[in-house]
């Protein structure tokens, strides 16, 4: 059963380093509507740990001994104990080559260590709100590798069919890393109007969140090089 998103936020941490899961719970608890449920030192553990509790929100580093977040990310979203579950990743300054493959495999999106304290905890209501962590900053960065990344052919780009061109349209400007209020300006809408638009859009692709809308359009070449 889902809970709403008013309900408190039960989060697990997945990081090998001791002092930093210390760290971001005693930030994430001063929050009393968050709650820091499990820690886990590494993917395995985490893996097993979201299967145990079923949280609302695992913060999942990437490079971690036994299995690897990538990995423990995939196991995490691939099992229908955790359907409720959202992954976010934990990313240092220099963006982390394994956050496509993250993004991919279905992560609600990343944040950076660095994150500001009352960052880090709205960050997790907005995800288990279904929101996506794309900040504009980052999310250029990722469009920029994934421009110089080798041109490959579009990925059963037959999905897009599934949109109205105006959801498409929507979904290419969420791929540029727009807003909704941006995309609004853009095509002349509201932004309640665009997130309409999004909200279909994802219900049509079978994508989680904006994140995935984010995969799917460079993947179906909707996005791409410009």
């Amino acid at each position: 059963m889902s809970r709403s998103p008013d309900a408190g936020v039960r989060v697990v941490l997945a990081d090998d380093q001791t002092l930093v899961r210390a760290g971001f719970r005693l930030i994430l608890e001063r929050d009393e509507r968050i709650e820091v449920v499990g820690e886990a030192a590494d993917g395995q553990e985490g893996v097993e740990l979201a299967r145990r509790l079923a949280p609302d929100v695992v913060l999942m580093d990437i490079r971690m001994p036994v299995m690897d977040g990538l990995e423990a990310t995939r196991r995490i979203l691939g099992d229908q104990r955790t359907v409720g579950t959202r992954v976010v990743v934990l990313t240092t300054f220099e963006l982390d080559d394994y956050v496509f493959e993250a993004l991919r495999a279905g992560a609600s999106g990343f944040l950076l260590k660095e994150t500001e304290p009352e960052e880090l905890r709205s960050a997790v209501h907005e995800v288990h709100a279904g929101q996506a962590l794309l900040s504009p900053s980052v999310t250029r960065r990722v469009i920029a590798q994934f421009a110089q990344a080798p041109h490959q052919r579009p990925k059963e780009p037959e999905r897009l069919e599934l949109l109205t061109d105006r959801e498409r349209e929507v979904v290419a400007l969420i791929a540029q890393g727009l807003t909704n209020n941006e995309i609004g300006q853009r095509l002349f809408m509201s932004p309640a109007t665009a997130k309409t638009h999004a909200s279909r859009a994802m219900t049509k692709l079978h994508a989680r969140d904006r994140a995935q809308l984010v995969v799917i359009a460079y993947e179906t070449g909707l996005a791409g090089p410009r």
